[in-house]
């Protein structure tokens, strides 16, 4: 019995692989097909059965469905882009990028629903920062709010991080941080984004990409909050060329939180080496070397060359060191990555019987039949 043929737009075939990045060479070896095929396919010479017009969807990262449609779908970010394009144009985002913000929209919405439905009151911090004056005002309430001081006494730049979502998540705003969606497969690239963030009044939500390396994602987290506090939903790229006022005022808040401009400025030497300041002052802010010198730039203590000379050197380095030597469970990272308080709250509705386990496993990107053992593994 020969396989039914699927009567799909075969011009839609090339508009989803296209979508999705992948050029047409590893497209093909994806599918299990020759190249010839695969170019077969997309200019309709071949026939498509439903099974392989399925797995060519699944590959694609797209619905099935898409392949019928007579035009591609607007593919446009939902929130504003606040990313510095300077001379290069707007590129059409990733297939990974819309795909994970249109996930994380549906995720805050869900939970804005549950806390309506808990009768939760708004969060009191988003927009709170609207009428301060300068970056000084905001890093002053962000501390109050925080309960944090200057810099932390102990500790290193990931303890930092760790213990700072921990705070802004007690104030009611949803951090989420992953490096890919879903797979390895798909990882997010870091020159198109370095995070975003959802000012919501009830479900804020900021996003950290965890694709980029240790040290700038505790400015990402800190740029994103004050785009909390000024009550700006948007995608940044944490650009040192930052054009827009909102980004220019959103890196330096982040730049005087993490490395204040009163303590930074007597402790900097000047060196033969620049970089001889960079162990003392981190140990002294509790800060990477990256982030030091980012200040060191925006005070005119380096210049824009010496800073991208050593950000590049960093950027080497990290990758060259980055290994899973780490034997940390599955879902306690999973559930880093998703924020905890959402993860509790889908756990504990997908218990009470207010959500189906299938839900609550979209929402968590768990199989359902794995979710209690993430309860378990991260506590719940």
């Amino acid at each position: 019995m020969m396989a039914s043929t699927a009567q799909i737009n075969h011009r839609m075939l090339t508009w989803a692989r296209e979508r999705s990045g992948i050029a047409l060479p590893e497209f093909a070896a994806k599918c299990g097909v020759t190249e010839e095929r695969l170019m077969d396919w997309e200019e309709g010479k071949r026939p498509i059965t439903f099974n392989q017009a399925q797995g060519y969807a699944n590959k694609a990262h797209v619905p099935f469905g898409y392949l019928f449609l007579h035009q591609p779908p607007l593919d446009e970010l939902p929130i504003p882009d606040l990313r510095t394009l300077g001379d290069r144009g707007v590129d059409r985002p990733s297939a990974e990028l819309l795909d994970l913000i249109k996930l994380t929209i549906q995720r805050q919405q869900w939970y804005r629903d549950y806390l309506l439905g808990e009768l939760a009151d708004p969060c009191d911090v988003v927009g709170r920062g609207r009428d301060k004056g300068n970056a000084l005002d905001i890093v002053s309430d962000m501390r109050q709010q925080l309960s944090v001081g200057l810099h932390p006494t102990r500790g290193d730049s990931n303890e930092y991080y760790r213990k700072l979502v921990e705070k802004i998540e007690s104030l009611g705003v949803l951090v989420m941080r992953e490096s890919f969606l879903g797979h390895y497969t798909r990882m997010f690239r870091v020159d198109e984004f370095r995070g975003f963030a959802i000012a919501d009044e009830y479900a804020p939500v900021i996003f950290v990409n965890h694709a980029d390396a240790p040290g700038p994602r505790l400015f990402t987290l800190i740029h994103e909050l004050c785009h909390i506090w000024l009550g700006i939903t948007g995608l940044s790229d944490g650009s040192e060329d930052a054009q827009r006022d909102s980004e220019k005022l959103c890196n330096a808040v982040a730049a005087e939180f993490l490395v204040p401009e009163v303590e930074f400025r007597p402790l900097w030497k000047v060196l033969d080496d620049w970089k001889t300041n960079l162990p003392n002052l981190e140990a002294h802010f509790r800060v990477s070397k990256w982030v030091i010198a980012r200040r060191a730039l925006t005070l005119g203590y380096i210049s824009a060359a010496q800073y991208q000379n050593f950000i590049s050197k960093q950027i080497a380095l990290w990758k060259q060191q980055e290994k899973s030597d780490q034997k940390i469970s599955h879902y306690r990272v999973k559930n880093a990555q998703i924020s905890s308080n959402f993860s509790k709250a889908v756990i504990s509705q997908a218990f009470n019987g207010h959500l189906l386990l299938r839900e609550a496993g979209e929402l968590l990107n768990v199989k359902p039949a794995n979710i209690k053992k993430f309860a378990n593994e991260v506590g719940i």
